[in-house]
């Protein structure tokens, strides 16, 4: 099982995110807040503690898609602790909904396999991400705006077409391509997409890039065909690379709920994702995947789409994103 920590997020203490990223995901957590999460302001809002509190609390969190099992497990573990006053309730929720969170992210915690660290020190370029998810999930709306990203921190990026199967997926990353400016590899419609990652790490190394990110197909109505061909794709960019590619990124749309646990489990079992992003959030995803994804799969979340434009993107940051969650509409005017 890969190790690697796609750009691990830093102690605040280190320079961590900046306040623009935590604004931008506290924003896009809003929605989110006011639709679903937003309930457990009223459930705590009341004198005492009683077994309504906890009855409330379990039915917020799963129709919040946090998942039958963690929400139960989840509001146990609170309700163990003994809380006597709904504030105590919060703020331990509050810390167990972040050590979720937090554990997913240390399981794949490594200092040394950072894109910063491989790249400073002229380690192992280029840094590859293969990105997976199913059709119509924002994955190469995703890849455009973390090459905006880092495009910004000065490395160098380049994409791969490797979704060879649509002509508009193509077309899509190559516009991307066009309105961040960096390089894409493509072929033809139909052509073998294990080629064009081929193609694509001759070209990054040829080229001194630091980041290359790889598009994938997503057709899971032929599953089998699919994840054997994501399969391949791997070993391919194994070989060339000489070693292990540094991320398998799943891409989930926060609208799809329980549904993308189950997206989830497929890719885990063909080509063992790493971490996953979250697009949608800031339109009608309920944000409690998050929790299911961590807590089921131990996968971290580590990117979140923001809005619309190519700089809508932020890191992800546990504690950021449960505060934003737990924050009334009152505290957050």
């Amino acid at each position: 099982m890969p190790s690697m920590n796609l750009f691990k997020r830093r102690d605040k203490s280190d320079d961590g995110p900046s306040d623009d990223n935590s604004e931008q995901l506290a924003r896009a957590v809003g929605v989110t807040r006011r639709s679903i999460f937003g309930k457990i302001g009223s459930i705590l809002g009341q004198d005492q503690v009683t077994t309504a509190t906890w009855e409330n609390l379990e039915e917020v969190l799963i129709g919040a898609d946090v998942g039958v099992q963690t929400a139960l497990s989840l509001v146990e573990r609170v309700k163990s602790r003994s809380p006597y006053r709904p504030e105590d309730v919060r703020a331990l929720l509050r810390e167990e909904l972040v050590e979720i969170l937090n554990r997913a992210d240390h399981h794949y915690d490594s200092d040394n396999d950072t894109l910063e660290h491989q790249v400073s020190n002229d380690v192992r370029k280029p840094y590859v991400i293969l990105v997976v998810g199913v059709n119509g999930t924002g994955k190469t709306t995703m890849i455009g705006r973390i090459a905006a990203k880092y495009m910004r921190e000065s490395y160098v990026v380049m994409a791969a077409a490797a979704d060879t199967y649509r002509a508009a997926a193509i077309e899509q990353l190559e516009t991307w391509g066009d309105i961040v400016g960096f390089d894409v590899i493509s072929q033809q419609t139909g052509a073998d997409p294990a080629a064009v990652a081929f193609d694509a790490i001759n070209a990054a190394k040829a080229r001194d890039c630091d980041l290359v990110i790889i598009d994938t197909a997503g057709r899971l109505q032929n599953k089998t065909s699919l994840m054997d061909e994501l399969a391949k794709i791997k070993r391919v960019i194994n070989r060339q690379l000489g070693r292990d590619l540094d991320e398998v990124l799943l891409v989930l749309d926060a609208t799809t709920g329980q549904n993308g646990l189950n997206q989830a489990g497929i890719f885990m079992d063909t080509v063992g994702v790493t971490g996953v992003a979250l697009s949608k959030l800031d339109g009608a995803g309920k944000g409690g995947i998050a929790f299911a994804i961590a807590e089921q799969y131990s996968l971290p979340v580590k990117f979140v789409g923001t809005g619309e434009k190519p700089g809508d993107i932020a890191l992800f940051d546990p504690e950021v994103f449960v505060d934003a969650l737990l924050t009334t509409d009152e505290a957050s005017d």
